[in-house]
């Protein structure tokens, strides 16, 4: 057979498979079904993920820890409030997560509350940390993945807390390492530490009681049942620090003395005193 014969048989050959309509490649009915339910088990995780977050995020109304009879609105990861006053008395609790090859030792910030005296919340926010999460410790913390979407930079979380606690006293459990993590520091004299006050040690035989623990003894509330809040457990400070006030303040003053900020206010009205008499003495 020459060469144009072979070539023309060629052609012909292909016209006619591409004009014979192919036989459809029927699925089984259980490829279809399986196939539609991965795709429904998907669309059903994105939206309880969703729902999850906007749950988290949205405004809700709260009984004050203490007082079931006071409601107050808050809403979480809502920044700086724009509605409570933050007072004198500031109360910080901190959520943390676990990073690097070691999260049971290492711990980065996650979660940062106050509460003013009156347990109004004045600052919530969730923060991005910088290292890697390997554990977020949610059925402690609370904290998930989830709530980095719209978590603000430790920079800005950072210089927000720093501006609230000038200046101010602040009252927290163990709060040096919530400090730490802040990577922020305080006058000591300005602090009151619910952890470190001898009252509530004798409690835990002179050690370092949990604040789960002092809630229940002492309050007889009952905090931390499972996942933590970091707002509840700032009121919970805060409402031990003024069941103890009187004594926080005895114990304060025999370490620190009288605050500096009293002794200036002091002396700057003796010299008051003192012109005038002087010039009393001249006429």
């Amino acid at each position: 057979m020459e060469y144009k014969d072979l070539s023309s048989n060629w052609k012909k050959l292909q016209e006619t498979l591409s004009s014979t309509p192919r036989p459809a490649t029927k699925r089984k009915a259980s490829e279809d079904l399986n196939s539609q339910a991965r795709r429904n088990g998907v669309k059903r995780r994105r939206a309880d993920a969703k729902k999850r977050v906007m749950e988290h995020e949205s405004a809700i109304t709260v009984p004050v820890v203490g007082r079931p009879d006071v409601k107050v609105n808050e809403t979480v990861n809502e920044g700086l409030s724009q509605t409570a006053e933050a007072g004198k008395y500031l109360s910080l609790d901190c959520e943390m997560v676990g990073v690097g090859p070691t999260p049971d030792l290492s711990s980065a910030l996650a979660r940062v509350s106050i509460v003013n005296y009156h347990g109004a919340q004045i600052y919530d926010s969730y923060v991005r940390p910088k290292e890697f999460v390997t554990d977020w410790r949610t059925h402690v913390s609370g904290i998930l993945p989830s709530h980095m979407r719209n978590a603000r930079s430790l920079e800005e979380v950072q210089g927000a807390v720093a501006g609230l606690l000038e200046g101010k006293i602040l009252v927290g459990h163990g709060v040096r390492h919530d400090l730490e993590v802040l990577m922020l520091g305080h006058p000591k004299r300005d602090v009151r530490d619910t952890s470190r006050h001898p009252a509530f040690r004798r409690l835990a035989m002179g050690k370092t009681p949990s604040l789960k623990r002092l809630a229940r003894e002492v309050l007889g509330l009952e905090i931390q049942g499972g996942e933590h809040s970091s707002v509840e457990d700032a009121r919970a400070c805060m409402l031990l620090f003024k069941r103890e006030k009187d004594t926080f303040e005895a114990e304060h003053a025999k370490r620190w003395g009288m605050h500096t900020r009293s002794k200036l206010n002091e002396a700057a009205g003796e010299n008051g005193k003192k012109k005038s008499k002087k010039k009393k003495g001249k006429k």
